[in-house]
């Protein structure tokens, strides 16, 4: 019996190579049920996307779009770690992917399209080579335009890193990682770009503005590609109508734009907020007087939408006549206040506030045992520094469930961390472990951005050695007509109004960090000139401000941070360190209140401890078990325990050494407890070290006078005692580990 499939397995591919790599499109033979499915392939990194719509949904006034990326671990060859061995919530990075598909695409659906739309990503294969979040963005653009949704265009992603001076496109992961001064996330179509993302080494304008023209231009071969797979197998448009506007109803709402533009000139977020809400009340009453039941519900909810588009028409018509909401002229930055050291027992701390923008950010230094260790496709890396940035219900005046945190706030947490990176100390000469707090205690806009400022001053006041002060500021754009207004420390609902708002990240010498959402079809080189140089004054004006309060970093940690020493030890002395399970570190630690980190193979290790002085100790305890004990070397030594035959004595920490009964003292000795019991100080030479390691001591050569030409010490002390036989010696030796009472042999009379 046969079965017939009437869809064909066949696969429509597309392909070509784009600067200098082979970019793959395919579809048609994985996931034929969804509404559209594509495979990109960069090199050998293969990823995979669908995207499926289902039902419009009249009931609610947002689009629900879904975007999720996955990293497979077994596209690099490798199996989950963890108990249950299986992928659990979404890495940081994976969120971070999300966020850049979703930036991208939800301006670009039509409006008032309301079905819920899914844009399922994952990773197929990993080369090691080619990064796959943009070749990720890539298929699930063209998945889109491939499933007939109502998308106004075909876009195109691309990454950009500087490397050697010259701007190359598709870098290497370990190019990207090793060698780039930047790292540039492109999305766009062909009127221009439509998201940015990028951290960098104190880039330039000019070289950021080099960097997004030489990424369009390569986002427009994509974009060639892509639409050459549309044309051949593009399934047919779906069936939509925009929801129709009651212009009448509009109009009678757009009579209260007088009453509304007053209402935006009171002073406060919140009281600014409560006049418009009494005209957008005096409005929906005047206008549904007299209506009833569903008809009231349906007449209500109309008027608060074209309200909404109301408030965003008198903030714009603000903005363009010369003042905005908050009577700032365009340029003008809201007043700055630091609060150096606000929790004092902690390394780090400072309360920034810009306007009704207010962070309070900690900086809190560790050792590298708090690194934070990075998996998944790539190859697994450690972290020494980390922001997180907290953005709580009350900072707004709301109430919402309390859970972990969302897209938002991770991506707000690496703009600012991919922000100050760049100006860290080297690990080698600044070896802590660095974690950055950002709690955003109000907002009224920019509050990543305040992150960033506050994330440098607390990192100042906790004694990390930046090679430049950072910080960061929000601008945007409201362009209609001829008329463009470029805004600096943008507010929350300019954001909202706007046409463009772009954030940006840098020292006084340049780009530290990028990232732009664009909601209108191509801007300029020169609007971007224009905007970056403004950005730049901004940024110049806020770093004053911060020197002000915070003139340089430190000269020292803080008291409550760890101390730290570093040292360095033979390599193969690294396990003797150690000791047996842990043995020998775990007492080092115990006995001076430390932690000890062996950093490498090659045996560097740093102490860190609260303590000044026992660190400095336990750094020279560390070194004094390096020594290689040597015949005629002294020591002063405890005594570890007593035996018949004679003492152990630690002489260096870890490392112990006989003293038989008869090198303790002078004349015959009854018990050993007679001249030493355990826990005693005692002075002691070494006589003899065996090709096993085992070492002699003696007490006695050291009490002895000098006699002429030696010290007493030389081969052993130097007098005419009879000598054991090395049979006798090996059975000291052995009883080391307990053996029984052997009858003691008596000295010769004198």
């Amino acid at each position: 019996m046969s079965l017939t499939n009437t869809m064909s397995m066949k696969p429509t591919r597309v392909e070509a190579t784009i600067a200098g790599k082979k970019l793959t499109l395919e579809t048609g033979q994985v996931a034929r049920q969804a509404g559209g499915a594509v495979i990109a392939t960069l090199g050998e990194t293969r990823c995979f996307a669908a995207a499926t719509a289902g039902n419009a949904r009249d009931d609610i006034d947002f689009f629900p779009l879904v975007c999720d990326y996955r990293e497979k671990t077994e596209a690099a060859g490798k199996i989950p770690g963890g108990f249950f061995k299986r992928e659990g919530r979404p890495t940081t990075k994976e969120i971070l992917t999300m966020r850049l598909i979703d930036r991208s695409i939800r301006p670009m659906f039509a409006e008032g399209f309301k079905a819920e739309v899914q844009v399922m990503t994952s990773v197929m294969q990993y080369d090691g080579e080619n990064n796959p979040d943009v070749v990720a963005m890539i298929a699930a653009f063209t998945a889109i335009r491939i499933a007939g949704m109502p998308f106004e265009t075909t876009l195109g992603a691309v990454r950009i890193a500087h490397i050697d001076g010259k701007l190359v496109a598709f870098p290497s992961d370990s190019d990207r990682r090793e060698n780039s001064r930047l790292d540039l996330v492109v999305s766009g179509h062909e009127n221009g770009l439509c998201m940015v993302e990028s951290s960098a080494q104190e880039l330039t304008e000019a070289e950021m503005i080099d960097a997004l023209a030489e990424a369009e231009r390569v986002v427009l071969e994509i974009i060639d590609l892509a639409n050459e797979l549309v044309d051949r197998c593009a399934k047919p448009a779906m069936e939509f109508t925009a929801p129709s506007i009651d212009e009448d109803l509009k109009s009678r709402v757009f009579e209260f734009e007088g009453d509304l533009a007053d209402a935006m000139k009171t002073d406060g977020k919140h009281e600014r907020g409560a006049a418009m809400s009494e005209v957008k009340k005096k409005a929906v009453e005047a206008l549904t007087s007299g209506l009833e039941g569903d008809d009231l519900r349906a007449q209500t909810k109309a008027v608060k939408d074209f309200f909404g588009d109301l408030k965003k028409h008198c903030e714009r018509s603000a903005i363009l006549s010369g003042r905005r909401v908050d009577g700032r002229e365009w340029d003008e930055i809201r007043q700055i206040t630091v609060v150096p050291n606000f929790n004092e027992r902690q390394h780090g701390s400072v309360l920034f506030t810009r306007g009704e923008t207010q962070a309070l950010v900690s900086a809190t230094l560790g050792t590298p045992d708090d690194e934070q260790i990075i998996d998944g496709v790539e190859e697994e890396y450690k972290k020494h520094f980390y922001l997180h940035y907290n953005f709580p219900a009350y900072s707004v005046g709301e109430t919402r469930r309390i859970m972990g945190p969302g897209r938002r706030e991770i991506g707000h947490g690496m703009l600012a961390e991919r922000s100050l990176n760049s100006v860290l100390p080297e690990k080698e000469s600044f070896p802590y472990t660095i974690r950055v707090v950002s709690d955003i205690t109000e907002s009224n806009g920019s509050s990543s951005m305040a992150s960033v400022c506050g994330g440098c001053l607390s990192m100042m006041l906790a004694g990390v050695p930046l090679t430049q002060p950072v910080a960061g500021i929000a601008m945007g754009l409201v362009q209609e007509g001829d008329k463009t207004a470029i805004l600096s420390d943008i507010l929350g609902s300019e954001d909202h109004s706007g046409d463009m708002d772009f954030k940006v990240a840098g020292s006084g010498v340049g780009i530290t960090a990028l990232q732009m959402d664009i909601k209108i079809k191509g801007v300029s080189r020169d609007l971007l000139e224009n905007a970056l140089e403004q950005a730049k004054k901004g940024r110049i004006h806020i770093l004053r401000k911060m020197l002000e309060a915070v003139p340089a970093p430190s000269s020292e940690v803080s008291r409550f941070a760890p101390r730290m020493e570093t040292i360095k030890i033979p390599s193969d002395r690294i396990g003797f360190l150690i000791g047996p399970g842990g043995k020998n570190i775990r007492q080092l630690q115990a006995d001076y209140g430390v932690r000890i980190s062996i950093v490498d193979d090659e045996g560097h290790v740093q102490i860190y401890g609260t303590d000044a002085d026992k660190t400095l100790a336990c750094r020279d305890a560390i070194s004094a078990t390096m020594e290689t004990p040597e015949i005629g070397s002294k020591y002063k030594g405890t005594v570890k325990s007593v035996r018949d035959f004679g003492a152990f004595i630690e002489i260096l920490p870890g490392v112990e050494a006989l003293c038989h009964i008869s090198e303790l003292g002078e004349g015959f000795i009854e018990q050993v407890s007679d001249v030493v019991n355990v826990g005693d100080e005692i002075e002691v030479i070494i006589i003899n070290v065996d090709d096993r390691g085992k070492i002699k001591v003696s007490h006695k050569a050291l009490t002895q006078p000098k006699e002429e030409g030696g010290d007493g010490g030389g081969d052993g002390g130097g007098d005419d005692r009879p000598r054991r036989s090395d049979r006798d010696r090996g059975r000291e030796d052995g009883e080391r580990g307990g053996g029984g009472r052997r009858r003691r042999r008596r000295a010769p009379s004198r």
